[in-house]
């Protein structure tokens, strides 16, 4: 089960550089919120996998209102660079 826990470690850490790279380059905005958007996912992957890690089912509660808060973010600033805001 450890090898599993430091194989989805890796991936997570991957994907966080990816999405960093893309959310400093990005050519427009709309890469950038998205890019945003992705970090936030993989922040919630994380914490649940702290959760199982640590045994302390307190960070899903958490990782949960993140996720949330991620999202209601993510459609405030599109909706802004949509112009209807």
């Amino acid at each position: 089960m450890v090898y599993i826990l430091f194989i989805a470690l890796f991936f997570m850490v991957v994907g966080l550089i990816f999405a960093a790279i893309r959310f400093i380059k990005g050519p427009t905005a709309g890469d950038r919120v998205v890019a945003l958007d992705t970090l936030t996912t993989i922040g919630v992957a994380g914490m649940v996998l702290l959760a199982y890690v640590f045994e302390r089912f307190i960070y899903l509660d958490v990782s949960l209102v993140y996720g949330v808060l991620g999202f209601i973010g993510v459609i405030v600033i599109a909706r802004y660079l949509e112009g209807a805001l």
